[in-house]
């Protein structure tokens, strides 16, 4: 597949650049697809969730009435579940929710991302941005000129580069990753995929590893 390169004013350079079919052209697997989402997501939590139990409520043990003979409902102490402020019945407990994929499933989960962004002509390719300070405006006037500015944007730059990611960090729809760094979450989760000229080869690099 070939595309336009644009310069950051948003205008054709005449030059085109050939994405992979090995990695922008492959028959995409939905299901992997939906398994590192799900472990992007999955190890975003923190996991930290407590809830009280019965036995570390801090309370009397005395025996509320007697158990029978008052027309009520038998009682124990004062924690029990079924009264405010007792404890909770099999409540949540810090745990870790992450879990691996192995590399290959990882790749051709990122691969099947970029082949429907592809298909759907979501992909746009832009010269290497530079920013000689952070400025939001400068980023978000790149951004107006390619049509972009009412989309959710994901830029992909060659590497980390502090002062653009800095540039776009307070803009809602914007997210910017260096290659090394896409995932297929990051991907589905944008409507415009805006590749720097240089960060190609790197991703094709990466993924073909």
């Amino acid at each position: 597949m070939e595309l336009t390169v644009y310069n950051i004013n948003g205008e054709d350079t005449g030059r085109k650049v050939t994405l992979s079919d090995e990695v922008f052209g492959i028959q995409p697997n939905d299901h992997l697809i939906y398994l590192d989402v799900k472990r992007y997501l999955a190890n975003q939590r923190q996991g930290t969730h407590k809830a009280k139990e019965r036995n570390e409520i801090a309370g009397s043990t005395r025996k509320l009435r007697r158990q029978k003979g008052t027309g009520f409902a038998r009682i124990g102490d004062i924690k029990s579940p079924l009264l405010r402020g007792g404890g909770r019945v099999f409540g949540p407990k810090p745990r870790d929710y992450s879990f691996k994929l192995n590399k290959k499933e990882t790749r051709l989960a990122r691969k099947s991302a970029l082949t429907y962004k592809a298909q759907e002509g979501n992909i746009l390719v832009l010269e290497n941005i530079q920013f000689e300070q952070p400025k939001t405006k400068q980023f978000l006037a790149i951004l107006q000129k390619l049509g972009l500015d009412n989309s959710k944007t994901l830029v992909v730059l060659p590497g980390l580069d502090k002062v653009v990611y800095l540039s776009a960090r307070n803009l809602p729809k914007a997210q910017v990753l260096p290659a090394e760094q896409v995932n297929t979450y990051a991907i589905l989760n944008a409507e415009k995929l805006v590749i720097c000229e240089g960060a190609i080869e790197k991703i094709e690099n990466t993924l073909n590893a």
